[in-house]
């Protein structure tokens, strides 16, 4: 999943949704250790979803779609293309200004907690806000965007036309795959809220 996946998957608690929103950015246990104790659980969180989603037989199968042009580079992609499907899913946003509203509410969350932020999340958050990333994953346009963002960040991966073009051409079956995967990684994460 990539960030509205992560933000959904943090179930409107705060300070999870800080530690989730920021987890690409934190790395090894001691960077750990300086998070408050409801932080520390959302950066733990953010690395079992995405442990749970590399090996999620679903994913594995929507990454085959991407992995002859982009080898590695197919996980990412896959992150993409789900929070495009996640942002179109009614029984997650019951309609588009739900998802707007939902936008709304974790930019201010966010905001009120930017003195945790690494680095490079506070470089890029305002860009994220103001161009309201969350959102646009509902729209091809807004994934065509998020794709070449990927691109610039990843100095290896091929130009990004092609994946945007298999995406297009194999929307239902890549629709379908995402079906298969949603509710297993809400249970997953409800299960590991709710561990001691």
């Amino acid at each position: 999943m990539n960030y509205l996946g992560h933000a959904f998957l943090s179930f409107e608690d705060e300070e999870i949704l800080v530690g989730n929103m920021i987890g690409d950015y934190v790395k090894g246990r001691q960077d750990l250790k300086t998070f408050p104790t409801k932080i520390q659980q959302g950066l733990l969180l953010h690395r079992s979803i995405d442990s749970f989603t590399d090996l999620h037989p679903a994913v594995s199968r929507a990454k085959i779609f991407f992995r002859a042009t982009y080898e590695l580079y197919a996980g990412p992609i896959v992150d993409i293309v789900f929070d495009h499907f996640l942002a179109n899913d009614p029984k997650c946003f019951i309609s588009e200004k739900n998802l707007y509203d939902f936008s709304q509410q974790v930019y201010n969350c966010l905001e009120k907690n930017q003195d945790h932020f690494p680095d490079k999340f506070s470089k890029f958050f305002p860009y994220m806000k103001t161009q309201n990333w969350l959102y646009e994953y509902r729209t091809l346009k807004g994934i065509k965007q998020s794709l070449h963002g990927l691109h610039q960040r990843a100095q290896h991966m091929p130009e990004p036309e092609k994946a945007y073009e298999i995406l297009v051409s194999h929307y239902y079956q890549l629709n379908q795959i995402y079906y298969e995967f949603i509710d297993d990684v809400m249970q997953h994460v409800k299960v590991a809220l709710s561990a001691p």
